[in-house]
């Protein structure tokens, strides 16, 4: 999958599941489960143990129509490591310039994370595929209409505030996508090995994103 073919996967998508779990052993049931509600993209921070042979694991273990990303991606040398590992797009809760030129020499979809207005626009006239807006639980959606007015053509994502219930009113404020971790990814369930309740959150996400709730 190319750069382009990432880039029209995640927008269509439009839920992107952060996942930050201690048990790495877990991940590859947790992200099959997810996968099983419709939840088809997924990006490993790198604060999971062993990030980068998660990453490698997933990708071999998930089947093709699943987005397997990185995410808390600081600088360039991570960059480039994931990016080896198997990562289709690169998430970081920063803009670093490096990271963005990592990602365009492997044609890979780079996330920054910004805030400001003034940073969402510089990153996105760096080449930034999508902006993640970071941390948007200090924020509303009415942030994400305010930005299209001066900036329509920047793509946001919302991550950190968003949950399953609040899915749809992000979309409908203008957001192409959105990250979320907790909410779906419930700790005691993964713990407690009920993965068919994961699969349920799965799809009450994904059917609040899309309107059909």
């Amino acid at each position: 999958m190319n750069h382009q073919e990432t880039l029209d996967k995640l927008l269509k998508e439009g839920i992107v599941a952060v996942i930050r779990m201690a048990d790495r052993g877990k991940v590859v049931r947790v992200a099959k489960a997810i996968a099983d509600g419709g939840v088809k993209c997924l990006e490993v921070t790198m604060t999971v143990p062993g990030a980068i042979e998660v990453i490698a694991e997933l990708t071999s273990a998930v089947t093709s129509d699943i987005l397997v990303g990185a995410g808390t991606v600081l600088d360039e040398q991570k960059a480039a490591q994931v990016i080896r590992a198997g990562a289709k797009f690169v998430v970081s809760p920063i803009f670093n310039p490096g990271v963005l030129e990592m990602c365009k020499k492997n044609g890979t979809v780079c996330i920054p994370g910004c805030f400001s207005p003034t940073e969402i626009y510089t990153a996105w006239a760096a080449g930034a595929d999508i902006i993640k807006v970071f941390p948007a639980r200090n924020l509303t959606p009415k942030f994400f209409k305010d930005i299209a007015g001066p900036f329509p053509q920047i793509k946001l994502m919302p991550t950190g505030g968003v949950t399953i219930e609040n899915a749809g009113e992000w979309r409908a404020a203008g957001a192409v996508a959105i990250g979320i971790g907790t909410e779906l990814l419930d700790k005691k369930a993964i713990e407690e090995e009920r993965y068919s309740e994961l699969t349920d959150r799965a799809k009450r996400l994904v059917r609040n994103f899309s309107g059909n709730s």
